[in-house]
């Protein structure tokens, strides 16, 4: 029997900052939960909207694979490598922070609010050389399948990051159903609908419910209703 955890949207932390409107799934900054720090590798899930002009000054990181999947408007981003670019829905963003990096975000728009996911890993390898990088993803994938949008290996499909996780987004018709083996054991899933209503593995997730499962070989999800989420396989030992 596999092991679960299951955390309703309602149980996040969260934060409202005026120009930044957070949800934390695991704690964060001034929202602590001993209960809630991590699963396995994944440090970090903030569901964040970034009213129009604002954003996050320039902040260091280290030692972090730091994703950014934008889920609605667009994100400016420039950091100490030299990089200034702008991330748009149906982009993802990856930095391994490695040895030391910092970095500013704000949105660019003047009228319209930023939705998006900032998920967090601990690497692999401790103090890599920093790297970053961004795709357009092909939306068309996700059609009732798992999109692959990460990896561990360059050569995959999607961004690729120091640490043995998959993530995958779906956007599934209503009662389409369709599993997803493990690509490495030992590894767990953290899935986090987005959108809509699922079941996985019969467990039912609402909007912005997650559930993370372990000591499984694979998962099956069904959508209930129209629904878009995120999966992403997890190690649960780095």
């Amino acid at each position: 029997m596999a092991n679960t955890v299951f955390h309703k949207a309602y149980t996040r932390g969260h934060a409202d900052h005026g120009w930044l409107n957070a949800y934390h799934s695991f704690s964060f900054a001034s929202w602590y939960n001993p209960d809630r720090v991590q699963f396995g590798a994944l440090r970090v899930l903030n569901d964040d909207t970034v009213a129009p002009g604002m954003g996050f000054g320039t902040h260091p990181h280290d030692n972090m694979e730091i994703i950014t999947i934008p889920l609605e408007g667009d994100l400016a981003h420039k950091d100490s490598m030299g990089n200034a670019a702008t991330i748009k829905t149906g982009d993802v963003q990856v930095m391994s922070a490695g040895t030391g990096i910092q970095h500013s975000e704000f949105n660019p728009n003047a009228d319209l609010r930023t939705k998006l996911f900032q998920i967090w890993l601990f690497p692999k390898t401790r103090n890599v050389t920093p790297r970053y990088q961004q795709i357009t993803l092909d939306k068309s994938l996700e059609k009732n399948d798992f999109a692959q949008i990460l990896s561990p290996n360059p050569d995959d499909a999607g961004v690729w990051i120091h640490q043995d996780a998959w993530f995958y987004l779906s956007d599934f018709d209503k009662d389409f159903s369709k599993k997803l083996a493990q690509k490495k054991e030992g590894n767990g899933f953290y899935i986090m609908n987005i959108e809509g209503e699922i079941e996985v593995n019969g467990h039912q997730l609402d909007t912005r419910d997650a559930l993370g499962i372990w000591e499984t070989a694979e998962i099956e999800i069904k959508a209930t209703t129209a629904a878009k989420f995120l999966v992403m396989e997890i190690p649960m030992k780095y």
